[in-house]
């Protein structure tokens, strides 16, 4: 089915490092796509050796999101928003970048376990993939116990390169006990689950999470779910958008879920 009202809570400008088109262009983009909502989420990776650069980097892209929410305000919503990786890492550091400025929404993330490199670089033919997929669930119910954030990003994230790229076969039902326990927490929380649509036109060829951990989510009580395209080019916006609200449907959400000022908004699947 092809819905109206297509949100993306998941984009990359170019002040994000690996990030390449302006948050104007962005919204150029995203208003002739016809998309109701983006939200620009620029990365902020907490255990960044200089905070201060991290601080100036979350400092631009809130300056610049704020001039195209104003630009563009009566053409589509903009949501003043920020991804935090491995917030837990450095909650100090964490609560002083949300606290300097007003964001509307907040991602919260982990790229990679403590003192290593994002899982994007590692080299899974020298690894121990069920000791890393174990530590990561960890730094993941760390992250939601937490919960200063509003929507959890690509739950499964590392998939993205074990299972896409590697080709090597994971079986989640492992971390079942593990994967339970975070869902619940962010059902009993009342956070939000997304699902990260950029496996779609990766190797993985899949969500992020999948639906059948979407579903349990639901089944746990679940109210919020987010979804986002994880953007990190023009041409990627908006990409899988779709899918995700079907698979959002499917799994029995009727609404997806918009954030301003940090209060979920529900905006209905039609």
């Amino acid at each position: 089915m092809q819905y109206k009202k297509l949100l993306d809570l998941h984009v990359h400008t170019d002040n994000s490092f690996d990030g390449n088109h302006s948050t104007t262009y962005l919204c150029e983009r995203a208003q002739m796509l016809g998309l109701r909502a983006v939200a620009f989420t620029d990365h902020s990776d907490i255990d960044t050796p200089d905070k201060q650069q991290l601080e100036r980097s979350a400092l631009q892209s809130f300056f610049e999101i704020s001039k195209a929410k104003s630009a563009f305000r009566g053409r589509m919503i903009i949501c003043k928003g920020i991804e935090l990786g491995q917030p837990v890492y450095d909650i100090e550091t964490s609560e002083k970048i949300l606290n300097s400025q007003k964001y509307d929404f907040v991602i919260g993330s982990v790229h990679n376990l403590r003192g290593m490199q994002d899982f994007w670089y590692l080299d899974y033919s020298k690894e121990n993939v069920p000791e890393l997929l174990d530590k990561y669930f960890d730094e993941i119910i760390n992250l939601v116990d937490w919960g200063n954030f509003d929507t959890l990003a690509h739950l499964t994230y590392p998939l993205r390169y074990i299972v896409g790229d590697s080709k090597i076969p994971v079986d989640l039902s492992k971390y079942d006990d593990k994967i339970n326990l975070i869902l619940k927490t962010l059902a009993e929380k009342e956070l939000a689950l997304e699902i990260n649509t950029s496996g779609l036109r990766q190797n993985l060829k899949k969500t992020m999470p999948e639906a059948n951990i979407v579903k349990r989510f639901k089944d746990f009580g679940g109210k919020y779910i987010t979804i986002g395209s994880d953007a990190h080019y023009a041409e990627h916006l908006g990409a899988g958008i779709n899918e995700g609200m079907n698979i959002a449907k499917d799994c029995g959400f009727d609404s997806v879920t918009l954030y301003q000022n940090r209060e979920p908004i529900q905006i209905p699947i039609e």
